[in-house]
This record gives C-alpha cells, sequence and structure tokens, in this order.
C-alpha cells in the first residue's frame, strides 16, 4: 500500500488526486494550512491524516512539522498547492510577488526538502502540478509564470540532484482547467466564467495517478496537458 503526502487536497485537481487514491486503498497525508483547515480536510476526506503547515510561510515549515509525527513511509510527495494573483508588473505590490512564489515554489521546495529522507528510503516519488504559464507567459501574468518557471527549474534541478537515490521527479504543466482557482481567475480578467474550452479536472487527476503508477525503470518528467 503506497502512501503519499498532498499539498491542495482542499479542491480543484488536489481535491480529485485525493478522493482516488483514497478510493483505491493507498494511504493519504494531507498537509493543510492551519488546524481549522486541517479538522475541514479530514471530514472531507475521511482516512486521510493530516499535517499542518503553511505554504505561505516556508521558514516556519520547519518548526511545525518538527512538533508532529510524519510518516514513516512516504512513496510519493505530490505539489498541488497554488495561488494566482494576476496584474501587470507596473500595478503588482511586493507582497503579490512574495506570497505568489512563497506559495508556488519556495514553500514546495522546503517541504520537499523536509521530506527528502522519507523519499529516499523508498526511492519515492515528487510531482509537481505547475502550469502551461510555467512554460510560457504573456502580460498580466509576470508574477505567476515567475513562480512556476522557477517551479520548472526546481523540479529539473531536483531530478538531476536525486538521481542517485532513486527518487524519481515527474512534472505536469495543465493549460487552464475548470477549478475555483481558475474561476477566480476569470474574476481578475473581468470575465464570464466559463468552462468551454477548459480541461476537466478529472483528466488532469487521471493523469496524474498514470504518472504516479508508471512502473519502475522509466519516468514520465515533463507532462503537458491541453484541452481539445
Amino acid at each position: 500500500m503506497a502512501v503519499h503526502l498532498l499539498t491542495g487536497a482542499g479542491s480543484g485537481i488536489g481535491a480529485l488526486v485525493a478522493k482516488r487514491l483514497i478510493a483505491r486503498g493507498d494511504e493519504l497525508v494531507l498537509l493543510a494550512r492551519d488546524a481549522g483547515r486541517a479538522r475541514a480536510l479530514a471530514e472531507q476526506l475521511p482516512g486521510a491524516q493530516t499535517l499542518v503547515g503553511d505554504l505561505s510561510e516556508p521558514g516556519r515549515l520547519s518548526w511545525a512539522l518538527s512538533h508532529q509525527s510524519l510518516p514513516a513511509r512516504l512513496d510519493s510527495l505530490v505539489h498541488v498547492a497554488g495561488i494566482v494573483d494576476l496584474g501587470a508588473v507596473a500595478d503588482t505590490p511586493v507582497n503579490l510577488w512574495e506570497s505568489q512564489l512563497a506559495v508556488n515554489l519556495v514553500g514546495p521546495a522546503e517541504l520537499t526538502r523536509l521530506l527528502l529522507p522519507q523519499l529516499r528510503l523508498t526511492r519515492g516519488q515528487v510531482l509537481f502540478v505547475n502550469s502551461g504559464a510555467g512554460l510560457r507567459t504573456s502580460a498580466g501574468w509576470s508574477a505567476y509564470a515567475a513562480s512556476k518557471h522557477g517551479l520548472r527549474a526546481l523540479a529539473d534541478g531536483l531530478r538531476a540532484e536525486e538521481a542517485e537515490h532513486g527518487i524519481r521527479v515527474g512534472t505536469i504543466y495543465p493549460s487552464r482547467t475548470a477549478t475555483p482557482m481558475q474561476e477566480r481567475v476569470f474574476q481578475q480578467e473581468g470575465r464570464e466564467y466559463t468552462t468551454a474550452g477548459l480541461i476537466d479536472p478529472d483528466v488532469a487527476a487521471t493523469t496524474i495517478l498514470a504518472m504516479l503508477d508508471l512502473p519502475r525503470g522509466a519516468q514520465l518528467t515533463d507532462v503537458t496537458l491541453r484541452a481539445e
């Protein structure tokens, strides 16, 4: 039975991945930003364990996790959590740069660092749910895209560093997906939300599970997912 630690399980792609992993009998540990969120996730996903750690405060993750019981075994770490705040460089205050870099890049890097000992023991897997913005950007997306371009670099560097320990590192780059996060993006763009032309989040979840389940001997390093 595999053990997975998942961020971003509260909604969207992360919630679907979590439900499907539990349904097939895997063990799941969910990272929540605070105790209240942890209780909500435990009710939403019965059978899952929770840990409290705020990705928006990467410097406190080590302290937070040191006061909790980490799983003795860990087969995968799946980074799904993310935030987005659109705006031109001329109009984006430093706090929005810092929050997106923290949650989308520095937090995942620190969480990965803290869990590498468990992942090395199992020759496990780290999977980053990135974005099409991690491959290209456009006007109004600079801060978010910078965090996602950095996440791509983190994955590539980690893969090279951890190959000797047998850790596989993969990234999925979904284009716009029908999730609550995307609904908020539409609001920021001043557009009425519609799912037309968006990826079904269940398709993204299916792709993530396929990456996790790939037999040893190969790895899916970069998967780009686009709507038809």
